[in-house]
């Protein structure tokens, strides 16, 4: 169509499924950072929270100190996470929740397939299909709609927690529709945002609040009509977070990502060590295609890239360049394979993944973004831009 309306969404870190993510990703952290060999390092945790209970599960293999699971430890960690969130409501707090730990030893029929024991290369931790996309229509090569989707959220986050506003609680949702004429971002449609808020507060309250807030993080000139902004659309959201609606690792795969401007392989990423190609995989096809977009060979791009448990290589690349392409296809597949690295330790070593950084991107999604201390996710690099212009 050549004209038409486009529409994300994100979700706040105190949303349900968000605290699952963080919890998760805590636990790979801690794997991680304290393995002597973080290679080696293996997690598959799913969390669930709902009223007052955190309940954990899943398969780890540890070196060193972490031979044996420390569940007091996953204790502590659990109880940070969801503090430095900032529940401490009656039906959720992070000192009084309830926290049951089922996590066991990773079974020894995946680890057989996966280690590098006896052959040349590492194999993938399961089979799975991951996509990568990149687009030119924002600086940081993602669609609009989720990128203010997340920015949204992120400006309400700090200034909750810096208190530069009250009597908002963790748990939000937002939603931009956004304009395309010819392909290209245009206008505003409408914006929606959901947000938990102490009993005194009532829709008018929220609205002068956020008001400013939604309109400091629109691109320079944009604007949304007033009757477009919906703002706690059914009139109160006081009660939220886990009391709310359970929550569970890995239901918010589209946020995580692209918001739903192209496929999604089916494999959510939280919780999850560098060899689960779900995760791995993934980020080494948003790092292909951004690099490929940045680099002049596309306007916007899908990769896809597909895996088989204890299998080294990708069973098959596919690319997608959506007509905005003058280069064919399968030349710059072949570029991508003399540049990129695709085994499951290749792209571990290509992208630095065996490093404590995953809780930071369990909120305000996985790709286009900066971590918490202003560095880019290895991921989000741009270094393999001139290498890529000189093979064209």
């Amino acid at each position: 169509m050549s004209k038409f309306i486009f529409t994300s969404e994100s979700v706040s870190e105190g949303h349900p499924d968000k605290i699952c993510d963080q919890v998760s990703d805590a636990i790979v952290d801690y794997y991680l950072e304290n393995c002597k060999t973080p290679e080696l390092a293996r997690v598959a945790c799913e969390t669930m929270v709902t009223t007052n209970k955190v309940f954990i599960a899943g398969e780890v293999r540890g070196d060193g100190d972490l031979v044996h699971i420390n569940n007091k430890h996953i204790d502590q960690i659990t109880r940070s996470v969801i503090k430095s969130i900032g529940y401490e409501q009656s039906t959720f707090h992070w000192d009084k929740v309830n926290i049951d730990i089922n996590l066991h030893n990773q079974s020894p029929d995946i680890s057989m397939g996966v280690d590098a024991v006896g052959k040349n290369e590492e194999g993938a931790g399961d089979q799975g299909i991951m996509f990568g996309y990149a687009t030119n229509e924002t600086d940081a090569y993602m669609p609009l709609p989720i990128q203010l989707s997340h920015q949204l959220l992120k400006s309400i986050r700090n200034k909750r927690l810096n208190s530069e506003v009250t009597g908002l609680g963790p748990d939000a949702k937002s939603q931009f529709s956004i304009i395309y004429k010819e392909n290209k971002p245009t206008g505003v449609h409408s914006i929606v945002l959901s947000i938990q808020h102490i009993n005194s507060y009532n829709t008018d309250d929220i609205k002068q609040i956020m008001l400013p807030v939604i309109r400091d993080i629109l691109p320079n000139g944009w604007e949304c009509p007033d009757e477009n902004i919906l703002i706690n659309p059914t009139g109160r959201f006081e009660i939220g977070g886990p009391h709310g609606d359970a929550g569970l690792t890995g239901r918010k795969i589209v946020v995580d990502t692209y918001g739903g401007v192209c496929p999604h392989g089916g494999g959510a990423f939280s919780g999850k060590d560098p060899s689960k190609v779900d995760r791995s995989g993934a980020y080494a096809a948003r790092y292909i295609a951004k690099n490929l977009v940045a680099a002049g060979v596309a306007e916007k791009c899908t990769l896809q890239l597909a895996y088989v448990i204890g299998v080294a290589d990708p069973v098959s690349i596919f690319l997608d360049t959506h007509n905005t392409s003058k280069i064919d296809n399968k030349k710059i597949v072949d570029v991508i394979k003399k540049i990129f690295q695709l085994t499951p330790a290749g792209i571990r070593e290509m992208l630095k993944l065996a490093k404590p950084i995953y809780q930071k991107t369990s909120y305000f999604g996985h790709f286009g973004r900066e971590d918490e201390g202003g560095d880019f996710f290895p991921w989000e690099k741009l270094d393999k831009v001139e290498e890529i212009k000189r093979l064209f």
